[in-house]
């Protein structure tokens, strides 16, 4: 159950930060079947694999859906276009644990994306600590027969639909155990 959870909070930071509005919009993905391979010091899942299907309607609906969470849950979230990308800086609390991120965004968002992300965290049962996270993000085609635009397939097979990230947010703890 741990697990899972981490993995739920894994991917709803990711949805969170990659739909959040600032100063500047990132670009909208090619559609189609997205995999997202993020590796990560500093925190209890080492690496993972996930695969998203999107389209430019459920990219523009993230950015929108998620723009109202970030806001309630972020106090800063600002993203500026750089010569070579996007750089991302937030300063959110999710869960009852306080996260400051800085963010490099690389690649074309038609065939790779990366996303180099450095955090620390305070609060929850880890107390404080610092991370960083990689994503390396390709894409691999069309989505598979099975899959509509927003699904989320994560490691183990577990499948879920960015459109219900209000449902993803109310399986989080509200706030962690003193």
């Amino acid at each position: 159950m741990t697990r899972q959870l981490a993995l739920l909070g894994s991917a709803f930071g990711l949805m969170l930060s990659a739909g959040a509005a600032g100063a500047v919009d990132l670009p909208i993905r090619k559609p189609g079947l997205w995999e997202m391979k993020m590796v990560r010091t500093g925190g209890p899942l080492p690496e993972m694999t996930m695969q998203h299907c999107t389209d430019e309607t459920t990219d523009k609906e993230m950015s929108t859906a998620a723009s109202p969470m970030a806001k309630q849950m972020c106090s800063k979230q600002d993203i500026q276009k750089t010569a070579t990308g996007y750089v991302s800086d937030s300063v959110c609390g999710i869960a009852g644990v306080n996260v400051t991120s800085h963010a490099e965004i690389t690649g074309d968002f038609n065939s790779a994306y990366s996303v180099k992300t450095t955090s620390h965290s305070e609060g929850g049962p880890s107390g404080a600590h610092d991370a960083t996270m990689t994503i390396e993000a390709k894409w691999l085609g069309a989505c598979k027969s099975d899959q509509k635009p927003g699904d989320i397939v994560m490691p183990g097979g577990m499948k879920m639909n960015v459109k219900d990230m209000e449902k993803l947010k109310a399986l989080l703890p509200k706030q962690a155990p003193k």
